[in-house]
Order: structure tokens, then sequence, then C-alpha cells
């Protein structure tokens, strides 16, 4: 059995973090796996900081990553991935969407990309927005794309069918059909 896994989702109000949250909550939970998560920056205003910790395994005590402690950094927006650095170590996976809210003075793609590189040596940045916005008509999906991209690419110990019985029980029905596509999407 699965010792611990523990992920951190960085990124900005308004991106569906939560959502993110519950989703993988649920498939641990349907694989039989203890789980507890933490909303640590309640910002979630539309643009604000917003960061979860997800830990699940054998038995959790505790809903916060420990610094340095990361399996897995999940970052919609890539200038807060640079704020979860510090519950990254050298085996962390970074998975970060190439989308930016940029801002006067703001680290350029290249600068975060050396920066991530500091840690790990091989951070996977995707560009999540441009490929849904492309392919689904709306950006606003990436963390589902991102989510898919992580499980089919085994950077998650979750099954895909895991992640889709959470998703159909998570998202709401209006949304349901383009939440599966996004994810189905980033099998290709």
């Amino acid at each position: 059995m699965l010792k611990t896994f523990n992920i951190i989702i960085s990124g900005t109000g308004g991106q569906g973090l939560i959502t993110l949250t519950q989703i993988i909550a649920e498939a641990a939970l349907t694989e039989g796996l203890d789980i507890k998560t933490s909303e640590l920056h309640g910002l979630s205003q539309r643009g604000g900081a917003v960061e979860t910790h997800i830990r699940f395994g054998e038995k959790i005590y505790s809903p916060l990553v420990s610094l340095g402690s990361a399996d897995l950094i999940l970052s919609l927006e890539s200038l807060e991935s640079l704020r979860a650095l510090s519950y990254a170590n050298s085996k962390t996976t970074f998975l970060v969407n190439k989308f930016t809210l940029s801002f006067p003075g703001s680290p350029k793609e290249k600068e975060i990309l050396r920066k991530l590189k500091t840690i790990t040596k091989n951070p996977k940045i995707v560009p999540a927005s441009e490929i849904c916005k492309k392919e689904l008509g709306k950006e606003v999906v990436s963390g589902i794309y991102l989510l898919g991209y992580a499980v089919f690419k085994k950077l998650i110990p979750l099954k895909p069918s895991s992640i889709e019985k959470a998703i159909i029980k998570i998202v709401p029905e209006k949304y349901l059909e383009l939440n599966k596509k996004a994810f189905k999407l980033a099998k290709k």
C-alpha cells in the first residue's frame, strides 16, 4: 500500500484549485486511501494567491505538507509555482501551467524556469490554458487538463478511472461534459 503522497496545488482565485482538491480527495477515497486536505491561503477572490495541501496514503495524521516534502507541486499559474518552492526537494515533480498573470516587474518565463531548476532538474511546463482554449474554447478547465496530464503520465499514484468518477461526482452537471473532455484531452 502507498505510504504517503504529498501534493501542493498553487494558483490564483478563480482557477478551480478547491475543485481540483475535492476531485483528488474523492478519487483517493474511492481507492480506499486515507486523505487530508487543507486550503492554506484563503484569498480565493479572483486573482488572489491560493494554495491547497493534499496528503493521501495508508494513514494520514496532518493535512499540511511539511516544508521540503512535496511529491508533486501542481501550479495553475507559473508565478505561483515560485511560492511553493519551500515545499520542494530534489525529487519533487513540478507540473506548471504555462500561464502567467504578469504585473510590472514580475519574473519572465525563463527566470521562473531557472528558479525551478535550482530545485528539480525537470520541471514540466505544459501550455494547458493554451491547449484548452484551442481545443475546447475555454481555458478555465486547464486545471482539469493538468490533473489528467498528471494521472496519465503517472505523476499521481491514482487510477484515471477513480479521477473520472470523482469528476462526475464533484463537478456540477452544467460543466460536467466540458470537464470530462478536458480530462480526456490530456491523454493525447
